[in-house]
């Protein structure tokens, strides 16, 4: 954040200004405006920037500029581009020459320009515009920006080249090689055999201008000895002799020799181990000697041993698999001493049996109060098992009564139940258990579309064998991450794997096994709910709109019924395609409950999304589908008001208060009464008296077989106001001035036309309609929406004296 070291002149031209950017975070500009004066010739130069050796630069350029036809009076003088020049330099004293000798890149032209009233409501109208510059053939260069009269404001300068990242092809390693000055070169590279390989025939690969390895000629060949695994020769054999040493009850010794081809220095052995017939559930050791004992073992029982070794280059196979017993209990024990073991099981069989007999009993009341005491008896008798309620064993055919172990949870034949990946002890078989391994080479990168928590989220395209190349989208694992952060990202795919439904956003599968660690999922084409709602502001039928409510309700309703909590269901995490196809998205838990802007600390630490969740759920961090169904109904609001944030510009902690006191947001302008009173059913305070995701299914489908039912509108004047009025940007009782009012509902702009037209006073204004706005000249349905929102909130507020719920 200090000076950048830019020089201009003349000295009243560009001016270096500190801002903030839409999401307030302080940023440097250079920002010149001499539209009303004669014959500009402003100059901007940058300070000396190092190639690096590339011989072909790129420029890319972010800015706003205002447009002419907005300003009075400057229609004379007025430009709308800028002009963009380089001079290469050997060294940093070539910044101050003549201008002649600046070589022109470009003139620059804006594609979005902005007006007056964009200022009013914060819109940032920024254009992005890269150009390339070469061949260059000194060690470095300037950059400067010659304005000639236009109102413009240089947000962001972004000097970059392109290189071809190292590599290892064939067993050779390319290394990184800076791309060509031509764009369309390509630079032949000659690869290094790696480790313990020798050469076919020469390995070479092409660089193109764009950064990609093509063509790739000959390769390297493994010493004899050695075997190739993961393109690379250093991998261990696997070991080959396991015997077994102390055995007792709980314990069980092994040793073994080293392999019989180390290919290598051996770091460590890894051994793993599982009960016989138990594979799902196995544990993990390491150890750097040839020997280990496994401890916490069942007494006589079998179980099964691999072994595998690992050297700098990864780990070798794991060995065939080796079966031992543990010791069976003694039973040389006193008399006295021997009735103790069948006092103990006969005691503990009872208890078990009690607690089943009580927990199925209850199972009907369990699911609507909380589980009680009862879940404590069963978590006493089944430690290690997740209960579904109202499961009942009656009238089933003797096959269906098995229940499956899965680790650590029941599965019912036939029933398909979420399956949480962090139950798993290795977070790696979580991810390929559910989610398909995908080679890098089907996967084509096209460009950059957002940045996402652990890295870049990118377009592309994948091309599977046997199939047509289709578009998806392509999260990645930004380079440098932690094993947690890794965990983590997979730990989304691994979740997102196990649903299929045309309402979820459906996982291509995942790249594990080459970097960079990538999760490809389908792409849909309208991005995140709330950001095309915004854009597309009134544009839409109720019928629409419910089009999409009815999508998202019926993902969620496939959710629930396999016991799966969102916990962050909002319009930020629903995907729409080009056919207007909601699906859910985002099932990043832990990213949701630590790292969310939106959300706000609880005394039980993490953080909550305040404004979509349910007050339970916020309390006492009790999330269900029920507080999924709380969600749903913001979302709900959000879909009919077009993208507005739900409570506006309340704190986090008056939105705590309000819905504790029973206030609900109001409803939107235009809303079908028949949606809105959805809305206030899935915000009841008592969670088993909200609706199930299945019923708000079959209401919509109702209300879009019957179109006439969306006719009956909110009456504006028999609506009960929901919202406190010290806290909402709707009322009336809290502004002293019109002006007041209009910037609390972000409508500042029009502040000036009010008091133009006579509309000086609160009662004043409370008399607009809806044609004296257009009088007015507010033309865009979406401000006419918040003001005419805002005034009905006023009416409602002075008749019904803000009567809770």
């Amino acid at each position: 954040m200090g000076d950048l070291g830019w020089i201009a002149y003349p000295k009243n031209g560009w001016e270096e200004i500190g801002e903030v950017d839409e999401n307030y975070a302080p940023i440097h500009t250079y920002q010149v405006c001499k539209v009303m004066e004669q014959n500009q010739n402003n100059w901007l130069l940058t300070s000396w920037i190092s190639n690096e050796g590339a011989s072909r630069i790129f420029i890319e350029l972010k800015f706003t500029l205002r447009d002419c036809n907005s300003l009075p009076g400057g229609l004379g003088t007025c430009k709308e581009t800028f002009n963009m020049y380089y001079f290469e330099s050997d060294d940093e004293d070539g910044r101050n020459i003549k201008e002649n000798q600046y070589i022109k890149i470009d003139t620059i032209a804006a594609d979005e320009s902005f007006t007056e009233l964009d200022l009013g409501d914060r819109v940032m109208k920024l254009n992005t515009e890269v150009r390339d510059v070469g061949p260059l053939t000194k060690k470095g260069f300037y950059l400067a920006f010659q304005d000639v009269g236009a109102c413009i404001a240089l947000v962001s300068v972004r000097v970059y080249y392109k290189k071809c990242p190292s590599v290892i092809r064939n067993l050779a390693r390319f290394p990184d090689t800076i791309t060509g000055a031509d764009s369309s070169q390509l630079l032949e590279v000659s690869g290094i055999c790696i480790n313990h390989s020798v050469t076919d025939e020469a390995p070479k690969m092409h660089c193109s201008a764009e950064g990609e390895w093509l063509v790739p000629i000959g390769k390297c060949l493994c010493k004899a000895g050695y075997e190739e695994k993961n393109n690379t020769c250093q991998a261990p054999s696997p070991v080959s002799s396991v015997k077994k040493g102390k055995i007792t009850k709980n314990s069980i010794s092994l040793s073994w020799q080293e392999p019989d081809r180390p290919n290598g220095i051996i770091l460590e052995y890894e051994i793993k181990y599982f009960e016989k017939d138990q594979e799902m559930s196995y544990t993990i050791i390491k150890s750097k000697e040839t020997t280990i004992t496994a401890d916490g073992l069942k007494p006589g029982s079998a179980y099964v041993f691999q072994i595998r070794a690992r050297t700098a280059a990864g780990y070798g196979g794991f060995s065939r698999r080796f079966e031992f017993e543990t010791s069976p209990v003694s039973v040389a024990v006193s008399s006295d001493q021997s009735q103790i073991p069948i006092i103990v099981v006969s005691v503990t069989v009872g208890v078990i049996l009690l607690a089943v007999v009580i927990g199925f009993l209850l199972s009907g009341s369990c699911c609507d109060h909380g589980c009680g005491w009862a879940s404590s008896l069963r978590a006493v008798a089944y430690p290690s098992l997740t209960w579904r309620c109202g499961y009942s064993k009656a009238k089933q055919d003797p096959e269906e009564e098995k229940m499956h172990f899965h680790n650590g949870h029941i599965k019912l034949p036939g029933v398909r139940t979420y399956i949480d990946p962090h139950t798993y002890e290795d977070p790696n078989q979580a991810v390929h258990e559910f989610a398909k391994e995908i080679e890098a080479s089907c996967i084509t990168i096209e460009r950059v579309i957002g940045a996402g928590e652990f890295g870049e989220v990118c377009s592309g395209r994948l091309k599977l064998q046997g199939k047509r190349e289709f578009p998806v989208a392509i999260k990645t694992l930004k380079v440098g991450y932690t094993e947690k952060q890794r965990r983590d990202f997979l730990g989304e795919a691994s979740i997102m794997g196990q649903f299929d439904h045309p309402n979820i956003i459906h996982l291509e599968g995942v790249v594990t096994k080459s970097k960079p660690v990538m999760i490809v999922t389908e792409y849909m084409e309208n991005g995140s709910l709330d950001t095309f709602l915004k854009k597309n502001d009134g544009q839409f039928t109720v019928i629409q709109l419910v089009g999409m409510l009815r999508g998202i309700a019926s993902g969620m309703k496939y959710l629930s019924d396999m016991g799966y909590v969102h916990r962050d269901l909002a319009a930020r995490n629903i995907l729409i395609n080009s056919n207007l196809v909601c699906k859910v998205s985002d099932f990043g838990l832990s990213r949701v409950l630590e790292d969310d802007p939106e959300a706000a600390y609880t005394t039980r630490g993490g953080k909550i999304p305040i404004r979509w969740t349910a007050p339970e759920a916020i309390s006492f961090r009790k999330f269900t589908s029920a507080s999924d169904v709380w969600s749903y109904g913001i979302v709900m609001w959000e879909v009919m008001f077009y993208g507005e944030r739900p409570y506006w510009e309340m704190t986090n902690q008056d939105v705590i208060k309000a819905v504790e006191e029973g206030y609900r947001l109001p409803s939107p302008m235009d809303c079908p009464a028949a949606l809105y009173q959805l809305m206030l059913d899935c915000w009841q305070k008592d969670r088993n008296s909200r609706p199930k995701f299945d019923e708000i299914v079959s209401m919509l489908d109702k209300l879009i077989r019957n179109p006439s039912s969306l006719k009956t509108l909110v009456n504006a004047s028999s609506r009960v106001s929901n919202l406190l009025v010290e806290h909402s940007p709707v009322g009336s009782g809290a502004y002293r001035s019109v002006g007041e009012w209009l910037e609390a509902i972000k409508m500042g702009r029009y502040t000036e036309i009010f008091m133009e037209n006579g509309y000086s006073s609160m009662d004043a204004v409370a008399q607009v309609t809806l044609e004296d706005l257009r009088r007015l000249g507010v033309t865009l349905v979406g401000h006419q929406k918040k003001i005419m929102n805002s005034l009905q909130e006023m009416k409602v507020q002075l008749v019904n004296g803000m009567v809770p719920l």
